[in-house]
């Protein structure tokens, strides 16, 4: 034990028997005076300078025995309340501290210590919880960053390499330098993607409120993959609608959309459709993007909300896992929900609902 902490101890003791010292000297003093005064008066007896100075010693005596005593109790009664309780919640967080987050603390007995110590207790076996879920998540996270971006880097180098031929044709060094700037741009979206949904499960992008038009902002984001619903010769069908008001954040919204769109264009195949409706009440609005495309299990469907999951990897270089992850988190932060049903080989319908103010 070092000097200090001893010292300590010592200076808490001797605080402590002081306190308890003084407490039983007045309390002793005063009922022993209070008892001598009416025994005198009620005895007729004359108190001489003898029997008081015996009684001083032996009151003196009795207060430094009764705060000894008491300090005893009050150190005995502190270890196993309080000290022992403190040291197992001391001990449990250093173990925290050092990365263990499956630490738990046993509730105690509230007839043996304070019942406050068990919602402290209740308290730690959150936080721990919460701790071992957070690093689970980061530890995924990390895992799935890393392993995502072996394939666009793996590209951007094997086309580099390719594009070093000395007797390169021009076709070919045309491909290739697609191939890169493929690479590249899927890399940076995935940069993108990764930063707008950092911050906003950091809470680092507040939804704004401005009142504008549902309906003419679907049009718009459908409208801004038109060269691809035409290359793909897709049908689009709409239900939208008129003049459906609401009142929150254009730029996060515009966000769900462009996502939900882009997943119903790539997911369907040429000669396939898209259908966008909008629906409207006092409270609510409901947009649906319905596609007629690869469709997916019930399995897949309880993941796509997942960062980087991606249910069909035969599209896995047309995307990177995190759109959805996205549109989840935009609309919990409208407080809204989302929702998918859908058939494998027949397509998907999400559905978003949420308050118009």
């Amino acid at each position: 034990m070092k000097s200090a902490d001893l010292k300590y101890k010592i200076f808490r003791s001797v605080y402590r028997y002081l306190l308890f010292f003084l407490l039983v000297a007045f309390l002793v003093t005063c009922s022993t005076m209070l008892f001598v005064t009416v025994l005198s008066e009620t005895l007729q007896l004359e108190l001489t300078g003898d029997n008081l100075n015996m009684a001083a010693k032996l009151t003196f005596a009795n207060v430094i025995f009764l705060s000894v005593l008491f300090t005893a109790i009050d150190a005995i009664r502190r270890k196993v309340t309080t000290e022992r309780i403190t040291r197992h919640i001391a001990a449990a967080a250093k173990k925290v501290v050092q990365g263990d987050f499956t630490t738990r603390i046993a509730p105690i007995n509230q007839f043996s210590a304070d019942e406050k110590f068990n919602e402290i207790i209740e308290c730690f076996n959150t936080m721990t919880q919460e701790l071992a879920g957070v690093e689970t998540l980061r530890a995924d996270f990390v895992a799935n960053v890393s392993h995502e971006m072996k394939t666009p880097l793996a590209v951007i180098q094997n086309y580099g390499v390719l594009l070093q031929a000395p007797d390169l044709n021009e076709e070919k060094r045309i491909e290739y330098a697609k191939g890169v700037a493929d690479g590249s741009r899927r890399l940076a979206d995935m940069m993108t993607n990764i930063l707008k949904l950092s911050r906003l499960e950091k809470q680092q992008i507040y939804p704004g409120t401005q009142e504008y038009d549902l309906g003419e902002q679907l049009c718009e984001c459908l409208l801004g993959y038109e060269t691809v619903w035409e290359k793909k010769n897709i049908e689009i069908e709409t239900d939208i609608a008129e003049d459906v008001k609401v009142n929150t954040d254009a730029e996060l919204l515009r966000l769900v959309w462009n996502n939900l769109f882009s997943n119903a264009f790539k997911f369907t195949p040429d000669d396939g459709k898209v259908f966008v409706g909008l629906s409207a009440d006092e409270h609510y609005a409901v947009v649906k993007v319905k596609d007629t495309g690869i469709g997916m299990t019930p399995e897949v469907g309880a993941h796509i909300f997942e960062k980087f999951y991606q249910g069909d990897t035969s599209h896995a270089t047309q995307g990177n896992g995190l759109g959805l992850s996205l549109v989840k988190r935009v609309v919990d932060i409208v407080h809204g929900e989302i929702s998918v049903e859908s058939v494998p080989g027949k397509g998907s319908t999400f559905t978003v609902k949420f308050r118009r103010r």
